[in-house]
């Protein structure tokens, strides 16, 4: 398995359990996707290029695009951020073509782990990190699991369709 990309196999498992497939998991099966933004005029800072909290954004975009294209739509409003972690690797300038690239890592028992790497024209990385979301009932205190029929998606779905800007 690649460095970074682990399943969750904690807790007692059964040949027939759900649990059990979970070793069958592999980079490849993760879930990811790549999307184009242009850098906005309200995406700069004073300094001309692109603010930090923009890859907030592209990234959250990138996971909206990810979930419908999984049909989990129904999961927005379910799963809280309990953690975001960015290096910002290189300046991105007003008008220039962004892809932002989200993959799933980690699929524990009632979390998910992303990376994600944001690039500039140049191809260069310009911001690169990850963010971990939690399953968690509107109002609840604490997480839940993931439905077996989720996780079955979130394991095996593998990379979707890039959403790319048109010309014109």
């Amino acid at each position: 398995m690649e460095k970074g990309t682990t399943m969750d196999t904690s807790g007692p498992q059964s040949a027939a359990s759900p649990a059990n497939s979970r070793a069958e998991v592999t980079p490849q099966n993760l879930p990811s996707v790549v999307i184009e933004r242009r850098v906005e005029w309200i995406d700069t800072d004073a300094a001309g290029h692109y603010h930090h909290s923009t890859v907030v954004r592209w990234v959250e975009s990138a996971e909206a695009v990810l979930l419908r294209r999984l049909g989990l739509a129904h999961l927005f409003g379910s799963t809280p951020r309990v953690r975001f972690e960015a290096d910002y690797r290189a300046r991105l300038w007003f008008g220039e073509t962004v892809r932002t690239e989200l993959r799933v890592t980690k699929v524990g028992t009632s979390s998910l782990h992303y990376a994600f790497t944001v690039r500039g024209e140049s191809e260069e990385a310009a911001a690169t990190g990850r963010m971990v979301i939690a399953h968690a009932a509107a109002r609840a205190t604490g997480s839940v699991p993931w439905p077996d029929d989720v996780r079955e998606v979130l394991t095996k779905a593998g990379p979707q369709t890039s959403e790319l800007l048109t010309s014109g």
